[in-house]
């Protein structure tokens, strides 16, 4: 390339946007395994200390700690006291990196990004010949990867925030409703909801057989499993159970290769007065609007899981993470609906009600 043609300031300052995030994504490794360690909880509380105090209260060897928290210092994730020569996790730094009941807490999230990584040959390969990558064909590590991430936020809004921003919901919810949720992973949302209305009674249905294996667990630890059934069925199959009050989708749309499908099938399974609720990555409806951080977050999972699931499926209508409000009312509409709002929205998500 002429280096005549080269401006030399654009150039470097790429440079050193590249160098950030390729810091960032080491650094991102760092905040994984110090989650697994245990050494975030170790310092949570605790106030300074030694690299040798955290070593000993969390098991390991002083002088890869010793390391660690430098990195970990140097990204701003630790505090660093350069007189005394200690390190410290503040009360903000504790409840997104120690806290994994936080809605904030985000060391998790790495092990999609893991994931992807695992799989990055298959991806190459789909970009190539234009087939999909089925969920269940994805490395072991997104699964709990992307339950993990999602539960604290569900656990965070679900009740308290996206059920009362809908029709009339919560008092169906209270005196005892017919609930199906749909792609419902690790079942996390569907145990959620179960535990807040016990008069209700709910169902889970997720493609992924090892999936609703988990989803069976969970339930069954959070004392649940006799008010929720889950089974593995496609989300144009399952059974109508005399019409649900509430169907939701939580995450799930995007990923089907038949939405409307998904969303017709939702229609007539649906109670008269019922509503779908959709929970969808946070997109605007032009493209240019979703260039910043986390249309990029999306985008980049969009590519390698969402959109490789949907063509897995031969799907004709590829929605894709950020498919935005107005092409999910399109598919909606299409689909027999003639009600379609956003009831309520987060930094992270849309939350959307279809009625009839």
């Amino acid at each position: 390339m002429n280096a005549i043609n080269i401006n030399q300031d654009k150039l470097m300052a790429l440079v050193g946007m590249a160098m950030g995030e390729l810091s960032g994504a080491n650094g991102g490794v760092m905040i994984s395994v110090g989650n697994k360690l245990g050494l975030y909880k170790a310092m949570a509380g605790r106030g300074p200390m030694f690299p040798s105090e955290l070593a000993q209260r969390a098991g390991c060897a002083e002088r890869y700690v010793r390391e660690w928290l430098n990195c970990n210092a140097a990204g701003g994730y630790i505090n660093y006291n350069p007189e005394t020569q200690k390190y410290e996790l503040s009360p903000e730094q504790a409840m997104m990196l120690a806290d994994d009941t936080s809605p904030v807490f985000i060391p998790n999230a790495w092990e999609v990004t893991a994931s992807m990584w695992f799989d990055e040959v298959k991806t190459i390969a789909a970009f190539r010949t234009g087939k999909g990558i089925a969920w269940g064909d994805h490395h072991d590590r997104l699964y709990c990867g992307v339950a993990a991430f999602f539960r604290n936020g569900y656990a965070a809004s679900l009740v308290p925030d996206w059920l009362p921003a809908l029709t009339g919901m919560v008092p169906k919810l209270e005196a005892g409703a017919k609930v199906a949720d749909i792609g419902c992973g690790h079942g996390h949302s569907t145990v959620l909801m179960a535990k807040a209305f016990p008069k209700s009674r709910f169902w889970g249905f997720d493609t992924h057989a090892a999936s609703i294996a988990e989803a069976r667990e969970v339930a069954k630890q959070q004392g649940v499993s006799d008010r929720i059934t889950f089974e593995v069925i496609k989300a144009g199959d399952y059974p109508a159970n005399g019409g649900y009050d509430l169907i939701c989708f939580f995450d799930a749309l995007h990923d089907m290769g038949f939405p409307e499908a998904a969303m017709k099938h939702a229609y007539k399974s649906l109670a008269p007065d019922g509503s779908v609720m959709l929970v969808e990555p946070f997109a605007h409806d032009k493209v240019e609007a979703n260039f910043n951080p986390v249309g990029r977050l999306y985008y980049a999972g969009s590519t390698m899981l969402c959109c490789a699931h949907a063509i897995s499926e031969n799907g004709t209508h590829v929605l894709g993470a950020q498919a935005g409000q107005g092409k999910l009312a399109e598919i909606a509409k299409a689909s027999g609906f003639t009600q379609f709002r956003r009831a309520t929205e987060t930094a992270f998500n849309l939350i959307l009600e279809a009625r009839r």
